[in-house]
């Protein structure tokens, strides 16, 4: 049988266009494994692997550099919800990435914009469905392992008291604190004593320094010890040191 014109099948339709994905994360063997997962998955394309959300902007661009984003938590740009805030206004969808193991920051990711967080612990397949779910812009949520800890209420803080725990856990001293914030030394201690309080009320220990260095890690506040400078975007990463020397301070005053 002879095709007609009209029944002739068409070759000049549109083909749909695959989904853009960049990875954020300062190990580039992240991004090889990730491109090897979706090499063979229809309709997602790794474009590219970037140490932080800074280079992939500049290399990419502001307005929709990629389709989605696979984001490293503590990618040292910034706090984790200020970067997702920051890809989600350029009009990218952001999936998180994280090894930490609590539920604090995942759920502060969820409430920045994230349309999942994902533990590096994941089955390939199930991360790719994930990614595959993510880039058609459903919101998939926690993506739980049995690494998951257990979950902490969340604590609520203002940009100022998240300035403020930053530099004052991270082995700042009051004075210093007040000196880069410009504000009085007792307005800093005032905010330390509102932290305190907020998590007390969230039942979570903040009694001593050490205490609130351990909330602020868990919050996403400051990096984990050993990782890159970045949350917040002080160099407090091995954790509260004092003057001249390091090692965790003991003291519980201020």
């Amino acid at each position: 049988m002879s095709l007609t014109a009209s029944s002739r099948p068409r070759t000049d339709a549109p083909v749909e266009r695959a989904a853009t994905i960049a990875v954020v994360d300062e190990h580039p063997v992240v991004a090889m494994g990730i491109a090897h997962c979706l090499s063979e998955v229809a309709g997602l394309e790794v474009v590219g692997g970037y140490p932080t959300v800074a280079a992939l902007l500049r290399a990419r661009g502001t307005d929709h550099p990629v389709d989605l984003v696979l984001l490293e938590l503590f990618a040292p740009d910034a706090a984790p919800d200020r970067l997702i805030s920051r890809l989600t206004g350029a009009g990218v969808k952001v999936v998180v990435f994280t090894a930490l193991t609590g539920s604090y920051v995942p759920e502060l990711a969820l409430a920045a914009g994230a349309l999942a967080v994902v533990h590096k612990s994941t089955p390939p397949e199930r991360l790719v469905e994930v990614l595959a779910a993510a880039a058609r812009g459903r919101r998939v949520g926690l993506v739980r392992t049995g690494l998951d800890g257990a979950r902490q209420p969340l604590t609520t803080l203002s940009p100022r008291e998240r300035e403020t725990l930053a530099l004052y856990a991270g082995g700042e001293k009051s004075e210093s604190v007040a000196q880069r914030l410009g504000i009085s030394r007792e307005t800093v201690n005032d905010y330390i004593g509102r932290i305190r309080a907020k998590y007390r009320m969230a039942g979570r220990v903040a009694d001593t320094k050490v205490d609130l260095y351990k909330r602020a890690v868990e919050d996403g506040i400051l990096p984990p010890p050993g990782t890159l400078p970045g949350a917040g975007g002080h160099n407090h990463a091995a954790g509260p040191v004092h003057q001249g020397g390091t090692g965790p301070v003991r003291q519980t005053g201020m």
